[in-house]
């Protein structure tokens, strides 16, 4: 089986049980392994992740762990970065064996062409003119941070910070992020809203792809196209607790964790 899962946003002080949940996210990897070929994590399965100079992450040792026992099996796990997960520079890939992706991808799995990408910035060349002003302006400004996020010199600058005044600024960031969504969350917009169900058709007009696969909106979603592409939203593995399983025919099914 391949597996694909994004948005656990492991460590966030959002949760009522950071190691709880971490050990949870870690026991569904473990399952998965247990038949996994390939295994996609299409971003944000950290809150927060940023390797400064003078010290690595080591609040996550479960999860590297388990990473590394995955790939050491020779499962090949791919790891996309998010908006929360960027900031990584070759430590997270030497720990655990991880195939690193800072791009959308297109590949071709069991057989079927995917357009895989955590979702953050994407959207078709009119986005804009989709919405009203106020949301114009929200897209604006979140893609104006998404941009000084990925500025190399800004990136250099931050990781000179002691990792305790980094890791402090970062995570109460993403803490609000994750409060502000959990208390207004956005649902699915429809397919004439949906950033990346329009990202998707436009594509669709120059490049036919089986699967487009994404995470990011924190909404499940399959929904086929008319060109017969069919557009994938994971959901997330804090509170929906969705991923998606594809068979060595490129049968690919949304499915909920129990526990």
């Amino acid at each position: 089986m391949i597996y694909f899962l994004s948005d656990a946003h492991i460590g966030s002080h959002a949760m009522p049980d950071i190691r709880g949940h971490e050990a949870r996210v870690c026991s569904l990897l473990r399952q998965m392994g247990e038949d996994a070929t390939e295994i996609y994590l299409l971003g944000d399965m950290f809150d927060f992740w940023y390797e400064f100079y003078f010290g690595k992450p080591d609040e996550y040792t479960l999860t590297l762990q388990t990473l590394r026992s995955l790939t050491d099996r020779g499962i090949q796990v791919h790891y996309f970065i998010g908006n929360h997960d960027i900031w990584t520079f070759g430590w997270l890939q030497q720990q655990t064996g991880v195939i690193l992706h800072r791009q959308p991808q297109e590949m071709i799995v069991a057989g079927k062409r995917c357009f895989l990408a955590h979702g953050d910035g994407l959207g078709p060349s009119d986005l804009l003119q989709h919405y009203p002003k106020p949301v114009q302006r929200k897209i604006r400004r979140f893609m104006l941070l998404r941009r000084i996020f990925h500025n190399p010199l800004l990136q250099h600058l931050f990781a000179l910070l002691p990792p305790r005044w980094g890791n402090r600024l970062g995570y109460d960031w993403a803490k609000r992020s994750r409060l502000k969504e959990l208390a207004h969350p956005i649902g699915y917009k429809g397919e004439n809203q949906e950033e990346l169900v329009l990202f998707a058709k436009e594509k669709e007009q120059t490049t036919h792809f089986d699967y487009y696969i994404f995470g990011h909106r924190h909404i499940e979603l399959d929904l086929q196209l008319v060109s017969s592409a069919r557009v994938v939203i994971l959901g997330d593995m804090f509170k929906q607790w969705t991923y998606a399983a594809m068979d060595a025919q490129g049968n690919l099914l949304l499915e909920n964790f129990d526990f």
